[in-house]
């Protein structure tokens, strides 16, 4: 459901389009950086967590989604858009050099690896299956060269990159949230792939490359 997602972005985008000021420019870059994320991803092929979006759905074939699921997503995202949202605008203050900082830089450019990746890697998984298929299959290509769940490394690099963007406690909480959600299920997925295909790659890892 896109609903979900809804929540997220038009909390960031609310408070973005309502701060004045040439001082919350950079908080509305990080903001803008947040919808842009929930724009372009997916609910993906679990439903293990709230990663809805406007394009990504278009390419998939809908499955019935929990009532209940749906309306604790809904408060989630809401809790949260407004969480980083109003931290930016109201409450973090930045140097006028920010930009330039190797914090920013540096977390701008892990979010937009992350990104890469999680987008990449969910478009591999579409693919994996033909109209009418209902077998798993081993992702093949990209990251899942490397891992099992690259999709979730994406994302988990993603969230890391934009808490180190905005140096913010709220967005710190929610990358380690995101850890704490959809690394063990990286993991389970990993266990499941490697009891059911006896073919599968003994040297792929779980969730980070050549680690764990």
């Amino acid at each position: 459901s896109m609903s979900m997602c809804l929540q997220s972005i038009l909390c960031s985008a609310l408070y973005s389009i309502a701060a004045t000021g040439s001082q919350v420019l950079k908080q509305k870059c990080c903001l803008w950086a947040q919808v842009l994320h929930f724009t372009s991803r997916g609910q993906g092929r679990q439903r293990d967590f709230p990663r809805q979006t406007f394009i990504y759905p278009f390419f998939t074939r809908g499955r019935p989604f929990p009532l209940q699921l749906l309306f604790f997503g809904m408060l989630f995202c809401i809790y949260n858009g407004f969480l980083q949202g109003y931290y930016l605008i109201y409450c973090a203050e930045y140097p006028n050099d920010w930009c330039t900082d190797i914090r920013f830089t540096s977390g701008l450019l892990l979010f937009l690896l992350g990104m890469g990746i999680n987008i990449h890697s969910d478009l591999l998984l579409r693919q994996l299956r033909k109209p009418g298929e209902v077998t798993y299959k081993i992702p093949q290509g990209g990251l899942f060269t490397y891992v099992s769940g690259a999709n979730y490394f994406g994302e988990i690099v993603e969230w890391f990159g934009f808490a180190i963007a905005t140096w913010s406690l709220p967005a710190f909480a929610f990358a380690f949230f995101t850890l704490c959600c959809i690394g063990p299920r990286a993991y389970h997925h990993h266990r499941y792939y490697l009891k059911t295909f006896t073919d599968y790659p003994k040297s792929r890892k779980a969730l980070i490359p050549f680690v764990f």
